[in-house]
């Protein structure tokens, strides 16, 4: 609805009401303007639908791939969609990554945790609520600052601007977009997995990640000594996610199904088998046996029949049974195909290196089943893309004969290398990564996990380094404040950000001429604007 249609609209309910003429239908209009979302479940219907649009986009021309950044704090993912509106001037294929990893670390009452799923599970739904309450505000400030200069507009008697800004008022895009949220192994059994992917949506999450680790035995994607789960206990949990989505009306929610297979080397249970080639049998076909006698069998052994022979799956003293070394890429494409088949939308391959062959290879072997199916990945900060570039580009040269004589494979991240043949090389293809694997390995959605937790640190390393050094208030002035001026950081105004003038705006709707304004002509913040 437009600007003026709102204002008819409220004036309508106001004007059945006598006793309601202190109420402004023009105030009204832009409260609910500035408040386009009222629930939880209204931004996850709303952000379902934008990424399905782009889910069908990119299957009509890869070049249409999204990209998400993961956020912390509400106060950074409304960073994040502010600058992106200012530097592209739309939020479109911009998404918000909610990491687990990243709640674990900063969010937990316990204090940092690895990720291992022992952070309270409903800090994760209450850090999706944050997120969206902070992008909401952002477009209730960008809207306020609309409505100030629409009535400097119309004290002028500017009527052309008025009505210009009339149009970006009713043309306005929401700082409001998808977010991938983070539910781990699931905290639990499948009904645990439900009640939090509940929490999730009601709290606006339209895409839900979930893993095939066990949920007691998580490990962080990178990390040694991740444990898998049989088929049929993942699959209980993705539709114990689709029946909260369609419980609460989220019809077209979106599953990501997470697998670790690449790099996890056990599982914790046999799968349960009714008929030979199920998928318990596939399962259990990659385990790592032995043939063994009948007659000679140890105390406590675990046995299974395989075609008519008895063979004894290898069993560490954790009681974790192992895979078969080498066969992480055949489970990675099994599990893809299954979830694929069993309610998932899209995949998430956690591998241990970006590289797009590889990548590509398994994605081709899925796409043989499943001809559309397309990835989330994690371009993660735990690879070292300098030296894992720099090593690719090398040894490319090298199989196609060329001299690679002045590099030392195992020395390529020295700085000694940047500026070299090699190194420009290996950046182009650090810089192209996103779009070249979006064309030759299904990639749909490009996220970095963890960028805003190094950022952080650089950032506030950098700072203390100057302003308790030799540098002082220059530390701070220089580095930081010029900047946002310089750059138009919409935080360099922080009263105005933190939602001052939003609420000098409702004093005077609610007090009029006798309301006591924050932005008046001793406010220092006055100082930028210039």
């Amino acid at each position: 609805m437009t600007y003026q249609s709102k204002i008819t609209e409220a004036n309508q309910t106001i004007g059945a009401q006598s006793h309601w003429d202190g109420i402004e239908p023009q105030s009204v209009a832009r409260m609910r303007l500035q408040n386009r979302f009222r629930t939880g479940l209204d931004i996850a219907r709303y952000t379902a639908a934008i990424m399905r649009a782009d889910m069908a986009a990119y299957d009509a021309d890869p070049a249409n791939y999204t990209q998400s950044l993961g956020c912390w704090h509400g106060f950074i993912g409304q960073q994040k969609m502010i600058s992106i509106k200012k530097h592209f001037g739309t939020t479109k294929g911009r998404y918000l990554y909610l990491s687990g990893w990243m709640v674990a670390a900063l969010r937990s009452d316990f204090g940092p945790l690895p990720d291992q799923s022992m952070h309270e599970k409903t800090s994760v739904s209450a850090l999706i609520e944050e997120l969206y309450t902070f992008l909401r505000q952002a477009d209730a400030r960008e809207l306020g600052m609309l409505f100030r200069d629409l009535d400097a507009a119309h004290d002028a008697g500017d009527a052309l601007e008025a009505k210009r800004i009339e149009h970006a008022i009713d043309t306005y895009e929401t700082h409001v977009v998808p977010i991938i949220a983070d539910i781990d192994a699931g905290f639990g059994n499948a009904e645990a997995t439900y009640l939090l992917a509940r929490k999730f949506i009601e709290a606006g999450a339209c895409c839900i990640q979930i893993e095939n680790q066990v949920s007691d035995e998580k490990q962080c994607g990178h990390q040694d000594g991740k444990v898998t789960v049989p088929h049929e206990d993942f699959i209980a949990k993705i539709r114990a996610v689709r029946y909260a989505f369609m419980e609460l009306g989220v019809d077209d929610g979106i599953i990501v199904a997470r697998t670790d297979s690449l790099g996890a080397g056990l599982t914790k249970q046999i799968a349960f088998t009714r008929t030979t080639g199920d998928i318990g049998d596939l399962y259990n076909g990659f385990l790592d046996c032995e043939a063994v006698d009948a007659t000679r069998l140890g105390h406590g052994d675990v046995l299974l029949s395989r075609d008519g022979a008895l063979v004894r799956p290898k069993r560490l003293p954790s009681n974790l049974f192992q895979f078969r070394p080498g066969t992480g890429e055949d489970r990675c494409v099994l599990d893809c195909i299954h979830a694929l088949q069993n309610g998932a939308d899209l995949l998430w391959i956690e591998t241990e290196k970006p590289h797009i062959g590889q990548i590509g290879s398994m994605v081709r072997r899925i796409r043989e089943v499943i001809p559309n199916a397309k990835l989330v990945y994690n371009n993660s900060p735990s690879f070292n893309w300098t030296l894992n570039f720099r090593q690719q580009v090398f040894d490319t040269w090298a199989a196609d004969g060329k001299d690679v004589s002045a590099y030392d494979r195992a020395r390529l991240m020295s700085v000694e290398y940047d500026g070299t043949p090699l190194a420009d090389e290996a950046d182009e293809r650090i810089r192209t990564f996103q779009r070249d694997s979006a064309r030759e390995a299904g990639i749909f959605h490009h996220l970095i996990t963890l960028p805003t937790y190094h950022t952080a640190a650089l950032s506030t390393d950098n700072l203390a380094r100057e302003y308790f050094g030799d540098a002082g208030m220059l530390g701070y002035v220089k580095g930081v404040q010029r900047q946002e001026i310089r750059q138009g950081i919409a935080c360099v105004r922080h009263q105005n950000m933190a939602g001052s003038d939003l609420g000098d705006d409702h004093k005077e709707y609610f007090a009029g001429e006798a309301a006591l304004k924050a932005g008046g002509a001793h406010n220092t913040m006055n100082q930028f604007a210039a």
